[in-house]
């Protein structure tokens, strides 16, 4: 009885690279397809949600609105009759995008993946875990400054009343949430140089007075206001993400360092050989003595 021989996913074949230029399109259109898919019907709900996150994003400005107008409802401006569905549009396709990523990010990886060793995807899922939460900390930290920062930036001049842009509010806010995120994905990065091989762990504390002037230069450029307090608390933030990687890195080169350990030394060294007594060549023709086997 003949069993049938299971068929090659295209992963295999991809891995093992039997598979032709075409076929290599032909897949990546076909997983564009599905990521596009995903991102359609994540979009779909995420207008369905748009309402409820536009009053989320908004509502650092509504209470600064209302405090400063008592008995008055939270007011935007618009440039015309569409901003707000293009808003809505936009919010959709933001919201779209954070729901299919477990979609896309497969069919990217997917993709990608058989042109790695078994070491490096083994890596990248331990990266991609890492920098999920990270992602996401930035996000909560970017949104937590700007709320705090409307005090100060609509409160610059009180003798005046203040009706703030709604599409440019909104580009304010989810600009800030996403550089911070970006930020916090600068020690994931460091983290990768290491196990890649690049740095060592030594020579990444070497650059910790570099690295934090940079991170505070960096929180200095995209905090949105000037006082020092929130520029502390993301460069303080990125510092100790930063320090966490080198530490990481530190038990990465010692994993290197034991399995190198017998790497330099030669063969004998690692392997003495003990010197043989040499053996006499047996005589021929001589009788056969059962003496003489050993006992």
């Amino acid at each position: 009885m003949t069993t049938k021989r299971r068929r090659q996913t295209n992963f295999e074949r991809a891995a093992e690279g039997s598979m032709t230029l075409i076929e290599h399109i032909r897949e990546l259109r076909t997983r564009l397809f599905r990521a596009c898919i995903a991102i359609l019907i994540g979009a779909i709900l995420g207008y369905i949600v748009a309402p409820r996150v536009s009053t989320f994003i908004n509502q650092p400005y509504c209470d600064f609105f209302v405090a400063h107008n008592p008995g008055q409802r939270c007011q935007f401006n618009t440039n015309g009759p569409l901003d707000q569905f293009m808003l809505n549009l936009k919010i959709a396709l933001y919201v779209g995008l954070i729901l299919a990523a477990p979609v896309w990010l497969y069919q990217l990886w997917a993709f990608i993946a058989p042109g790695l060793h078994r070491r490096e995807r083994r890596y990248s899922y331990s990266f991609a875990a890492v920098a999920t939460p990270l992602f996401a900390a930035g996000f909560a930290l970017g949104f937590y400054l700007a709320s705090r920062s409307m005090q100060w930036l609509l409160g610059l001049n009180s003798s005046i009343a203040i009706t703030t842009n709604l599409d440019g509010y909104f580009e304010f806010v989810t600009g800030v949430m996403l550089i911070f995120a970006v930020g916090f994905e600068f020690p994931l990065i460091v983290a990768m140089l290491n196990f890649a091989g690049v740095v060592s762990a030594k020579r990444l504390l070497s650059w910790w007075r570099m690295a934090v002037f940079l991170m505070f230069l960096f929180a200095a450029l995209v905090t949105p206001t000037p006082d020092p307090f929130n520029m502390t608390i993301l460069a303080l933030c990125m510092a100790s993400l930063y320090f966490a990687a080198v530490g990481v890195a530190f038990l990465n080169d010692r994993r290197r360092a034991r399995r190198r350990e017998y790497a330099d030394l030669d063969d004998d060294d690692v392997s003495p050989i003990e010197p043989v007594s040499p053996v006499d060549a047996p005589t021929w023709g001589q009788p056969y003595n059962r003496d003489d086997e050993p006992k």
